[in-house]
């Protein structure tokens, strides 16, 4: 063995020798294949060796990094065309009668496949499929009949066949190839096209009956019927002790009908031996038909067999779904119960008594809720949630509209916030698309909006310099926000680092730019990164024993949060950008401006309710819309909720060697840093933006009671999802897209549930005293 590594960590005792390479350093395109080429041509000159494995990685490693359509895949895959035709030369060299090579068998595949940008790991065909080459250095002397390819000309004219092969059989066939016990648990079938590549299958010697001589075709079904006899009895064997030692098992009548095809099958092969050795066949040529029936009755248990493996192994526990379901329900009543007696205790301590009575922009959150949860039941809304999000956060900003205009109040902001929901409407249509990297899709994006050809200079220039320009908008609006306000120099330095981690990224960006040639320098491509995270990581320690040393120290309880607030947001702010590359500088100031809106907007409706509405008519369209931001912000930026959707060469930004938790924290610090991380520790800002402590007999009392309330709000939108996506996945477990769609989906919300859960008791511990 030689190449990818994790072959040893999967089977450490099975190789006489091995060359194992460090597989996880997505950047390394070369390390990999270099050792397998160094080590595989004087390996094929060698005699002790009965399986041969060269795992090559670049094209993998390429298609995370560049995606398919660039220049290193096109490099990667000429390579593997020149290493290819070099390893089948020294093979036909030595095929000949007694040769090295005489019988051996080269096969050429990938153990998955790739999206157009470079991923895998989901259930399209583009991922779950994938190409195999066999070819034998002893061609088949004839057909075997059982062909099932298909043909069609090439571009050349030229007719091309191709066939498949079920993952499922590869193990059986290999095995019957190599001569090998089958698998025990194994239900696969041995498939005839390959299968015929081995010269050993056409071995006439025991198939001469009497004075009649077979053909090459009749005695390669010959062998081909006595390897899917142990196929089938194998399968049949590995069936019975399942059903007697599992729980569930499978039904009687399925057996019943299981055990008769496997008896038909038998007996039908026992009946023509039998024939065969007590009446010697006169025609040759009718045995064939016998064999061929005999095949057929074997493929017909076999495919029986895996089908029903198909729809019963997969196992649910219902009763353990619905705890779970039930628990969830709890959840959310629990959630509504604390936000009502927060609700109470404020009527009864506030000057203002505000009604309990739900103002029109509260019912209509409460709506815009329900019908996202629900959307997850349907497979089509699923894959289109992210519109689904902006048309919902589109129809809030309406409805925004709708009170500027009737208040006469704040109609620029109004028109602003639909604006932008529109550019991010449109960016969640490309992140969506799954045909762009994240590197070109900041290419597209100022592409359409300039109006220019993405692949001119001028373009070249554009998104090169915009990103700077980006950092350098919110490094001004940071310092700005602070200027006249008083700051306790612990948040004071927080907020020079945050300043400071800007430029830094701004260099990093600028000696990655393909305008200027920095290679002179020689600065590591990984040392502003990992400065960026250590300064990160400094400014969070600072924070959290400032909180502890500072204690009630504080002047001004609003302006404490306040400056808490935004110095925890730009701590975390840096790590966020630089881990989203050049589009999260625009992502970055997506988010300020949504919030700013949103915090604007939110301020009006209060000040025309006047307070004759409770707090949680308030806060609910506010929280609503800060939610739905958040998930247009996570489909915005490339994502989506499968496992392809991850962008995994952000979780080496800064290194190159793989570390399991490191890579973990900087994956998760991506995928949900502009999602659920900012938004949640940015959420005090929608009580204290606009919090009037005048109005109220305890002002410090009823400013935590009101975060509290929005903290479990939002947690309680987003309980809601998850529990309707847990009522999907129930109904649709046997859904033919259940482990490509409605899984990962379960999967993202639950770990996005577990997360929000988190952070939201992490900012209440920050925030409150």
């Amino acid at each position: 063995m030689m190449g990818d590594d994790t072959w040893l960590q999967c089977f450490p005792h099975h190789f006489n020798k091995s060359y194992p390479f460090p597989s996880f350093n997505v950047k390394d395109l070369d390390t990999v294949d270099n050792g397998c080429t160094e080590h595989l041509f004087p390996t094929l000159y060698e005699k002790e060796w009965d399986v041969l494995i060269a795992h090559y990685l670049g094209v993998d490693h390429a298609g995370h990094i560049f995606g398919v359509d660039s220049t290193p895949m096109i490099d990667k895959l000429e390579q593997y065309n020149n290493i290819l035709e070099k390893v089948v030369d020294v093979l036909v060299s030595q095929s000949g009668s007694g040769g090295l090579h005489e019988n051996t068998l080269l096969l050429v595949m990938g153990d998955h496949g790739q999206t157009l940008n470079g991923d895998h790991g989901g259930g399209s065909p583009e991922e779950v499929e994938t190409s195999i080459f066999a070819m034998s250095m002893q061609p088949p002397p004839a057909s075997t009949e059982l062909d099932t390819s298909y043909c069609k000309l090439d571009l050349a004219g030229r007719e091309v066949c191709v066939d498949f092969i079920e993952q499922l059989d590869f193990a059986a066939t290999l095995s019957a190839l190599l001569g090998v016990p089958f698998p025990y648990g194994s239900i696969g079938r041995i498939n005839p096209v390959l299968y015929a590549l081995g010269p050993g299958t056409w071995n006439r010697e025991t198939h001469i009956e009497g004075n009649c001589q077979q053909t090459d075709k009749e005695a390669w079904m010959h062998n081909y019927v006595d390897a899917l006899c142990i196929n089938s009895w194998q399968v049949k064997k590995y069936i019975d002790v399942y059903s007697a030692s599992s729980v569930i098992g499978f039904s009687k009548e399925d057996l019943l009908q299981v055990t008769e095809m496997y008896t038909q099958a038998e007996k039908s092969n026992f009946n023509r031996v039998n024939d065969s050795v007590q009446y010697k066949v006169e025609s040759c040529h009718s045995s064939v038909t016998d064999l061929k029936r005999q095949i057929d009755l074997y493929d017909k248990f076999l495919a029986s067999v895996a089908e029903l493996a198909r729809t019963k192994w997969t196992e649910f526990n219902l009763e353990i779904m619905a705890i779970g379901f039930g628990f969830m329900l709890i959840s959310i009543a629990i959630h509504f119960l604390v936000i009502k007696r927060l609700e109470n205790l404020q009527q009864a301590s506030s000057v203002s008594n505000g009604s309990c009575r739900m103002s029109l922009n509260a019912i209509f959150a409460y709506l815009f809720v329900a019908i996202r949860a629900c959307s997850v039941l349907s497979n089509s809304y699923i894959l289109e949630e992210g519109k689904v999000a902006a048309f919902l956060l589109a129809t809030t900003a309406i409805l925004c509209l709708r009170s500027s205009i009737l208040n006469k109040k704040l109609l620029t902001e109004a028109i602003a916030f639909i604006l932008l929901i529109s550019i991010l409407r449109f960016t969640i249509e490309l992140g969506l698309s799954k045909q762009a990297t994240n590197s070109s899709l900041l290419t597209v994006h100022l592409s359409w909006i300039l109006r220019i050809d993405k692949g001119s200079s001028v373009g070249t220039y554009i998104t090169e310099i915009v990103p700077i320009l980006a950092m350098t908008i919110l490094a001004y609006l940071l310092h700005k926000s602070m200027a006249h306000r008083y700051c306790p120099s612990i948040t004071r330095y927080v907020i020079k680092g945050t300043i400071f981690s800007y430029m830094l990224i701004g260099v990093q960006w600028i000696l990655e730019s393909d305008l200027i040639s920095f290679s002179h320098i020689g600065i590591k491509a990984n040392i502003i990164p990992r400065m960026i995270y250590a300064i990160g990581v400094a400014q969070l320690l600072s924070l959290v024993l400032g909180r502890l040393v500072r204690g009630k120290n504080l002047t001004g309880w609003k302006d404490g949060i306040l400056l808490n607030t935004v110095a925890m947001l730009s701590a975390w702010s840096s790590t966020v950008i630089v881990l989203s590359g050049k589009q999260g500088a625009f992502v970055a100031l997506a988010s300020i401006a949504g919030g700013w809106l949103i915090l604007r907007l939110q301020g009006m409706e209060q000040n025309s309710n006047n307070g004759k509405y409770g707090t949680i008519s308030l806060y609910s369209a506010s929280v609503t819309q800060w939610s739905l931001l958040a998930a247009c912000l996570f489909f915005g930026t490339g994502h989506w909720c499968a496992f392809d959707g991850l962008r995994y060469a952000a979780a080496f930004i800064g290194f190159d060697e793989f570390n399991l938790i490191r890579q973990a924290i900087l994956l998760t610090i991506e995928t949900f840093g502009f999602s659920l991380l900012l938004p949640i520790f940015g959420l005090p800002l929608l009580v204290i933006y606009n919090y009037d402590f005048n109005q109220n007999k305890h002002p410090k009392r009823l400013l935590f009671m009101q975060l509290s309330q929005v903290f479990l709000m939002y947690g309680l939108v987003t309980t809601i999802t998850v529990t309707f996506t847990i009522i999907c996945v129930t109904i649709q477990r046997r859904h033919l897209m259940v482990w490509g769609l409605f899984a990962p989906k379960f999967v993202f919300d639950v770990a996005g549930l577990i997360l929000t859960d988190f952070l939201i008791c992490a900012a209440s511990l920050f925030i409150f005293e």
